[in-house]
């Protein structure tokens, strides 16, 4: 994805996402809040950031507001990217009292789970100390994508493919079943050469990358001149010994269950990059509330 981490996420990704999660939250009414809260009372809430948080999702939290009542007003005092402590005001809004208190936990749902992504991402990123670049992968929930990989943005990480629809990585199966490394890399040369045509540029221009489990596949990638090396599980030693095979022909990844203490050791190794499948199937929530006073 081309996205920088400022650029703010397309309402069309979210909307109809947001829509569902007050569908099946909601359904045909909160009956607590019915027999509860009388009709004409206002309420003014504020989201408070309850611990040391990144956030992201601020732009959805808004919408949550505005799908389940047009009526509610929306303060922002923080942005999407912005390091919080405890006790920070991250925004307020104002409306019918029964509409924030539907509004809650649809919105913290977003609000918490995204800013846990960018949250994670930055941790990593600190530790990277910029001697690499961390990038997240597609294990994500699934119709969650856009705003995950979003997330990671805000946390200063970076986007790998967003699918299989917009970049070339070989995998181990993709190997298995053309027979070899030069043979996997040959068909897809050919395929973007003799069936895109001129009609797509762009995927012209796709890097291929391979993924790697040893070192005799790194230089079986090297020898079909592939642009990005994934060095897939590999120890340290050995990725170090590829480093020095690959001798800069290539963009090396690291990849497989990358733990944070890591970070320190693979900065020194010499690769480019580390994708982490942690940052979006398992970043913890971070601890937001929403406190409500009636006005």
């Amino acid at each position: 994805m081309e996205e920088t981490p400022g650029t703010p996420l397309d309402p069309e990704l979210y909307r109809d996402l947001v829509r569902r999660a007050l569908v099946e939250d909601v359904g045909p009414g909160d009956v607590t809040t019915s027999a509860l809260v009388p009709s004409g009372a206002k309420a003014r809430a504020t989201l408070l950031a309850k611990s040391t948080c990144v956030l992201a999702g601020l732009d959805v939290a808004r919408e949550v507001c505005a799908q389940v009542d047009g009526r509610m007003t929306w303060t922002g005092a923080k942005r999407d990217g912005e390091l919080c402590q405890p006790g920070d005001v991250i925004a307020s809004f104002y409306g019918p009292a029964s509409s924030v208190l539907v509004a809650e936990r649809t919105m913290l749902n977003f609000l918490q789970h995204l800013s846990g992504i960018a949250t994670l991402t930055r941790h990593f990123v600190d530790a990277a100390n910029g001697a690499l670049t961390i990038l997240d992968t597609r294990k994500t929930v699934p119709t969650l994508r856009a705003l995950a990989k979003y997330a990671v943005r805000c946390g200063g990480g970076v986007n790998h493919r967003f699918g299989l629809f917009d970049g070339v990585l070989i995998k181990d199966n993709h190997i298995r079943i053309a027979g070899s490394i030069a043979e996997a890399v040959r068909r897809v040369r050919e395929t973007i050469a003799d069936q895109v045509g001129q009609a797509d540029q762009r995927r012209r221009e796709w890097a291929i990358e391979v993924e790697t489990q040893s070192l005799i596949e790194v230089d079986q990638a090297v020898e079909a001149g592939v642009d990005v090396i994934m060095l897939d599980n590999l120890s340290t030693e050995d990725m170090r010994e590829a480093v020095r095979r690959i001798a800069g022909r290539a963009r090396i990844e690291v990849s497989g269950g990358i733990q944070l203490d890591r970070l320190a050791e693979l900065t020194t190794l010499g690769v480019d990059c580390v994708s982490i499948g942690a940052l979006t199937h398992s970043a913890p929530a971070v601890d937001i509330c929403l406190d409500i006073e009636i006005a």
